[in-house]
């Protein structure tokens, strides 16, 4: 607790006071004697000195003690109470004040409850209220966000500084995919994702992180002058490759803002986002005085399209080539043959030289059709399905045309599947129909589990006599499905997945069963996707008032609002407390927060190998084990790309310097500087609340009102750590904290601040 002037009063003040008394009645009693009286008064004090000094010294401490306490219980009161009715007006979820000191400052307490009572039931009242009024306009930002999300292409929408403020599922799986690969990306987990789980894209980080700024300034330039020229819907496109060799053909259309508009992020501005997507139903004429305040990238993978026009592109070159040189080669054979003088050795010769070219050539336009018929199976469109729909898709149909009874079991629900879902349901229903029509089966179990890199999708029944022929038969005629009939047959249908088929009987469990072996989606394609079906909510990936946040903001970072920043919040495990002696991170936990909002969904997340021994003390703390660390990326690897994950943010975490020795201290062995600015939330309690006791992370929770949850891993504490600073933002605004550069200083004048490690 901070030692202030009140404080050094409250326990010098007695002591002193005791002394002055003392003093005083001594100078009284000897202005009452005569000389001799005076001198024997003197010689008989003079040698019980000390024993007059020490009990003048046992009153003043244990009066300085005593007045300090009825300081802080009483005077001190009134600063507690100030400060807690602080948190209590700037949160919705404080608790009431405590009734403490004197008798006035408890009926103040009791006073001030009341007054927060009756807020809350005005607050409850005017939110109904505005909830009432909005519901209209939130319904629509809503249907304008599931577009969003639910849009097939890749759309990326950036403000003018290159700030990512929104993007759709299928822009995150695409650019995980290029990370995939990428060579640079080698050292990435096995879904794609860079080292710790950070994405390339995330709200408020620059989109020049993947793409070049050069090639999308020229894009906006070019989509001005046109703009100049009088274009209704100006738009420009470029080609851009990416560090592993993939091509990306970008589509850039311009954001413009709506004359006369309130505020941008609000309903005109989500207007002009969708207005590049549907610009002949939604964008009003564009004219030039029309300021842009972003852009709209939609994204296309064009490098196998790229790769199978070169190929085309080669087969038509050799065809004709080939061909020019064939048909000369018989021109000039034909000619010699129709001469009449030509000896029989020699016609017979120029004859075989005719059958040969013909042969060749028949061989390069087989070998190009078959070609072409591969590509044709391969380029088939597929689709992503999860794999429990389309078994319970199977099941039903199976169950509503054929009357058979069909569990699903054993069915792995996290498994995605790459596939024709309508030719397989009409395959599996063939196959039933047999079963029920030649065996009278009307009992079927659908399995489905993931094998060597394949998907098992098993139609299983009890056991039946049944030939190799019969299945050969019903694998190659043409599939019937109820009324439904089509030349494929089911071998079709297998080949155009790429896949497998057979048939197989299980005898020690009394089954038989037919086997498909079909193409999983890619593994980051599963994770996203069950997220966003299965989830408790949609994943956050856009914010329509990022546009106000940050238009203009290309300022010093120092002079800008607090609430204007983007902001990493982190906290490292490490080994030990003593970074100088040795101690390393074994973990590092991160998470963002942009335009005053936690984004959970942008985290950071990675365990570190610290090539030493686990003292026993630190796993009972955080519980991680040396089996954990056991083939984790080493600190070299891991810095880096926490580096690029906190790029262009204020990094925030409680005691800060704690964590930053043990970064600063890897400088020169990973080459990766951290020279962003840091707010310490420790140092910003103290800011906040000088008079309290406790500046732990759990008392601040506490007094702010956060739920403390995942205490002692990394990101447990970082999300912790975000969710109390996000609660300081208003209460710091409060005491005329504006700017960082403001934060930083008064963070620099607390006591706590002489901390070092």
């Amino acid at each position: 607790m901070k030692i202030d002037k009140r404080d050094l009063l409250a326990a010098t003040a007695p002591g002193a006071l005791l002394a002055l008394v003392l003093l005083a009645a001594a100078g009284l009693v000897t202005a009452t004697l005569d000389a001799p009286e005076r001198t024997a008064f003197w010689a008989l004090l003079a040698p019980r000195m000390a024993l007059v000094f020490l009990l003048w010294l046992v009153l003043a401490i244990g009066a300085g003690t005593l007045a300090r306490r009825l300081w802080q219980r009483h005077g001190a009161a009134p600063g507690r109470l100030a400060e807690d009715l602080q948190v209590l007006l700037s949160s919705d979820t404080a608790s009431a004040l405590k009734s403490e000191g004197s008798a006035g400052a408890q009926a103040l307490a009791a006073a001030v409850n009341a007054l927060a009572a009756q807020r809350d039931t005005l607050r409850t009242d005017i939110a109904a209220q505005v909830a009432a009024a909005s519901r209209q306009v939130e319904q629509e930002r809503n249907r304008l966000a599931a577009l969003m999300a639910e849009l097939t292409q890749s759309v990326v929408v950036c403000n003018l500084d290159g700030r990512v403020l929104l993007f759709n599922a299928r822009a995150r799986l695409q650019f995980r995919a290029l990370a995939r690969g990428d060579p640079g990306a080698a050292d990435g987990t096995p879904d794609g994702r860079a080292i710790g789980g950070a994405e390339a894209l995330g709200l408020g980080r620059s989109i020049y992180g993947v793409l070049d700024r050069r090639l999308v300034t020229h894009a906006l330039e070019a989509v001005q002058e046109r703009l100049q020229r009088g274009a209704a819907h100006p738009s420009a496109q470029f080609v851009t490759a990416t560090h592993g060799g993939q091509l990306l053909r970008v589509h850039l259309a311009p954001v413009r803002a709506s004359p006369g508009a309130a505020a941008p992020g609000h309903a005109p501005v989500h207007a002009s986002v969708l207005a590049p997507l549907h610009a002949p139903v939604l964008a009003p004429e564009a004219r030039a005085d029309e300021p842009l305040n972003g852009f709209v990238l939609m994204l296309d993978n064009i490098t196998r399209d790229l790769a199978e026009d070169t190929e085309r592109d080669r087969l038509l070159h050799g065809l004709t080539e080939g061909y020019r040189g064939s048909l000369g080669t018989l021109q000039a054979a034909v000619e010699l043959l129709d001469d009449p003088d030509l000896d029989p050795p020699t016609r017979e010769r120029f004859r075989a030289v005719v059958r040969e070219e013909i042969t060749t050539m028949g061989r390069r336009l087989n070998d190009a059709a078959a070609q072409g018929l591969r590509r044709i199976k391969t380029r088939w469109p597929l689709e992503d399905m999860l794999g429990a729909d389309l078994v319970a898709a199977a099941a039903r149909r199976i169950e509503a045309q054929r009357g058979a009874r069909v569990l699903a079991q054993d069915v792995d629900a996290r498994l995605w599947l790459r596939v024709d879902s309508y030719s397989l349901v009409q395959a599996l229903l063939h196959l039933a129909g047999r079963l029920a029509d030649d065996y009278g089966v009307q009992r079927l179990q659908l399995r489905l589990a993931a094998h060597e890199g394949k998907a098992q999708l098993d139609l299983v029944w009890a056991v039946q006599a049944m030939s190799t022929e019969t299945v050969t038969a019903w694998e190659t005629e043409p599939i019937k499905a109820g009324d439904d009939a089509t030349p494929l047959t089911v071998r079709d249908v297998v080949e155009r997945h790429g896949g497998a088929f057979w048939f197989e009987r299980e005898r020690v469990r009394h089954e038989s069963f037919f086997r498909f072996l079909l193409p999983l989606a890619s593994e980051g394609e599963q994770l996203d996707a069950g997220v966003l079906l299965h989830g408790d909510s949609r994943p956050e990936y856009y914010d329509f008032d990022l546009f106000a946040t940050h238009a203009g903001a290309d300022g010093a970072l120092v002079d800008r609002t607090l609430a204007d920043l983007s902001y990493t919040v982190f906290d490292t495990e490490t080994t030990g407390l003593s970074p100088r002696e040795g101690d390393e991170i074994i973990q590092i936990g991160a998470t963002r927060i942009v335009a005053g909002k936690l984004r959970r969904q942008e985290c950071f997340e990675q365990l570190v190998d610290p090539r030493r021994s686990l003292p026993a003390a630190g796993v009972a703390i955080h519980g991680i084990t040396a089996q954990m660390l056991r083939g984790q990326p080493t600190l070299d690897s891991v810095l880096p790309a926490f580096h690029a994950f906190a790029r262009d943010s204020v990094l925030v975490a409680h005691n800060a310097a704690f964590d930053m020795r043990f970064l600063q201290l890897k400088e020169a062995a990973t080459g990766v500087r951290f020279e962003q600015p840091v707010l310490d939330t420790l140092l910003l309690s103290a800011v906040i609340h000088p008079q309290q006791e406790s500046h732990r992370l759990e008392a601040i929770a506490q007094r702010l009102g956060v739920s403390v949850l995942g205490r002692h891993t990394a990101l447990g504490d970082a999300l912790v750590t975000a969710e109390v600073f996000v609660r300081m933002l208003p209460l710091l605004q409060a005491m005329g904290i504006h700017t960082l550069a403001q934060a930083l200083e008064a963070s620099r004048k607390t006591y706590l601040a002489r901390v070092s490690y």
